[in-house]
């Protein structure tokens, strides 16, 4: 299986399935003198955990992570730094009746198909549990930036059709469904409790953005910025579809309203644009809106087909979020970090790669 590799200059790789032993990263190429601990990413990998709060999955990981390689007192020393977060509360037997069947929604067919084998054992690499080890990488990504006065943030906007109508940061992380709306984030709770109770699930969007970004991040062509991005954030299982500034409602704008002014300080009236033009960073915020399907293991019969083909009804038992939405917010932002990160020292290198 390849496709475990990302970035160019500033490089990782995930390895790790749900229910095997432990899941993990290798990030090649941070600079030496980075200050570095196991808080720093626990505090990332803290707001992902499962079992945080009653409208996520009951399993119970503490994620905590190990620091194997690549951090001497505290610092980088520039060579590979090698992250590991063990599994500890695995409950393969949940998925024993599924090892012959098909879950809709679920890349186990897919899986099948290609390798001719998969890991039943609640997806295996497709679970979205490998992303724990994007947000500990991404982490010390989060923190290459914020040394040159980059920081990303996000938040839920919408959840089971349920949209934000004011948009507070400071409120995203004081409420379970990580919503900027104080107001609606009640509502989108109560939409989610509702759902599982159904037996099944929903869906919604994340807002993230960029801020402090230099003009010049990205490379013409293929290698555009917000190309980079929508790669990093679709790679992600749940993702649907991703939108930067304006977004899908360009297509019903005319140019003379969809264009951002200029100003005579360089800065811009507007950020239609999404804080992105020919591929390459403005200056303005990037800000980007992502699709969020509805998770896609739901307790109720649904039509499917075993190994051999033939037509079965399958329940997915165990421990799944009625929404993944708010754990999300995490991942999107740490793969942010990754693709700026990666941009960043591209740019500084002077490199076009």
């Amino acid at each position: 299986m390849s496709g475990n590799f990302f970035g160019r200059l500033f490089r990782v790789a995930t390895f790790g399935e749900s229910h095997g032993p432990a899941l993990g990263c290798v990030l090649d190429g941070v600079p030496a003198g980075l200050a570095l601990s196991v808080d720093a990413i626990m505090q990332e990998l803290a707001r992902r955990r499962p079992g945080q709060s009653a409208l996520v999955t009951a399993r119970q990981e503490q994620d905590e992570c190990e620091i194997l390689s690549g951090v001497f007192d505290g610092v980088t020393t520039g060579a590979s730094i090698a992250l590991l977060i063990r599994n500890t509360n695995q409950r393969s037997a949940d998925y024993t009746e599924l090892a012959g069947l098909f879950r809709p929604g679920h890349a186990d067919y897919t899986y099948e198909r290609k390798y001719g084998r998969r890991d039943w054992r609640g997806g295996g690499r497709a679970s979205g549990r490998e992303t724990v080890a994007r947000v500990a990488a991404g982490a010390v990504a989060k923190l290459l930036l914020r040394q040159v006065g980059i920081s990303i943030r996000a938040g839920s906007v919408e959840i089971a059709g349920i949209g934000a109508e004011t948009f507070a940061w400071d409120e995203v992380e004081k409420n379970p469904v990580r919503c900027p709306d104080a107001r609606k984030a009640v509502a989108m709770a109560d939409a989610i409790k509702a759902a599982a109770a159904r037996g099944d699930s929903v869906g919604g969007i994340v807002a993230c953005e960029a801020i402090g970004l230099p003009v010049g991040l990205g490379e013409p062509v293929f290698d555009k910025l917000d190309a980079d991005i929508a790669k990093a954030v679709m790679s992600l299982g749940s993702v649907k579809g991703i939108e930067f500034g304006s977004g899908f409602t360009a297509a019903r704008m005319l140019g003379a309203v969809h264009n951002d002014a200029m100003l005579a300080d360089g800065r811009f009236a507007s950020n239609r644009a999404g804080g992105v033009l020919g591929g390459i960073s403005t200056g303005a915020p990037l800000q980007f809106r992502v699709a969020i399907k509805p998770t896609a293991s739901i307790a109720q019969p649904q039509q499917t087909i075993d190994a051999e083909g033939n037509p079965a009804t399958v329940v997915v038992q165990g421990r799944h979020d009625p929404c993944i939405v708010p754990r999300i917010v995490p991942v999107i932002e740490a793969m942010t970090a990754l693709v700026l990160a990666d941009a960043w020292l591209q740019h500084r290198a002077g490199a076009s790669l």
